[in-house]
């Protein structure tokens, strides 16, 4: 797993510095459909999103879960913008470290959607 930087107060975040994301964290965050349809929203949208903007068929627990293990091993970057919990993807990092890789997932992901009728 990812070492996390420490979070300094409860409204901020711990995330994985650049240097110390780590591609089987990132691949193992990947893995999972819930993980990977946020994950394809994300790259899709203008800007950040909000936790409550997804909708997922899993209990409000699980989706922490989801989004912990996504940010812990540098997937997303999270916030806290007022009360919400703003998410983003952190392309730049993926892109700087792995080129290529997060648009061949994106891409994979997309086409196993258009085959299996899954556009979620």
């Amino acid at each position: 797993m990812a070492v996390v930087t420490t979070a300094t107060n409860t409204r901020e975040l711990a995330h994985p510095a650049r240097e110390e994301i780590r591609l089987e964290c990132v691949l193992h965050a990947l893995s999972d459909p819930m993980r990977m349809r946020v994950v394809r929203a994300l790259a899709t949208a203008e800007g950040e999103l909000s936790c409550s903007h997804f909708v997922l068929p899993v209990t409000k627990s699980t989706t922490t879960h989801h989004f912990r293990v996504l940010r812990e091993s540098g997937v997303i970057q999270q916030v806290y913008r007022g009360t919400a919990k703003m998410n983003g993807l952190r392309r730049a990092d993926l892109d700087a470290l792995f080129p290529g890789l997060l648009d061949s997932i994106l891409g994979a992901a997309d086409r196993e959607a258009q085959r299996l009728g899954d556009e979620a």
